[in-house]
């Protein structure tokens, strides 16, 4: 049976990681681990995320009450004396909800009122506005125009034709 010395027996993977090891920790106070650098991710700035305007919030407003609208949308030129002209006035929270809405201004049509108030309400939830826009209770006011064509179909100012120079 032979016997074999302490330093025979050790692997000489783990002897050549334990002088390693021991090389290391002597060092250890002059030893800066650097870890790798993870790239670097560019977000940008908030301003560019939310950077429409009142008149471009108002056109993406616009368009989704006419997408959500579609019978009552007048397609093609409106008549040259248009039934009503109804202004509308709304509030729009964070949200997209709409707060409050009333009729601004009228020619007393309450029909095309109500249509303009009913075709407003069934676009909620509208497009959530920027930040930007927002006031100090975290809403935004905002007018359109819903323009009427004796047919009661209307057509909203921020998208509208050019009105028929003629009366027919």
């Amino acid at each position: 049976m032979s016997t074999l010395s302490l330093p025979g027996r050790i692997n000489p993977a783990f002897r050549r990681t334990a002088a390693l090891a021991f090389t290391l920790l002597c060092a250890g106070c002059n030893f800066t681990v650097t870890p790798p650098q993870r790239p670097v991710e560019v977000t940008p700035p908030p301003a560019a995320i939310n950077s429409l305007t009142l008149d471009q919030y108002r056109s993406v407003v616009a368009q989704r009450i006419i997408e959500r609208n579609p019978s009552y949308v007048l397609r093609g030129t409106p008549q040259a004396m248009l039934r009503s002209l109804v202004v509308v006035s709304f509030v729009v929270d964070r949200n997209g909800q709409i707060v409050a809405s009333n009729v601004y201004r009228t020619n007393g049509d309450d029909e095309a009122e109500s249509t303009a108030l009913a075709t407003l309400r069934r676009s909620a939830p509208l497009p959530l506005p920027p930040p930007k826009l927002l006031n100090a209770k975290g809403q935004v006011e905002m007018f359109e125009d819903w323009l009427f064509n004796d047919n009661g179909k209307f057509q909203l100012r921020t998208f509208a034709s050019p009105q028929a120079q003629t009366i027919d």
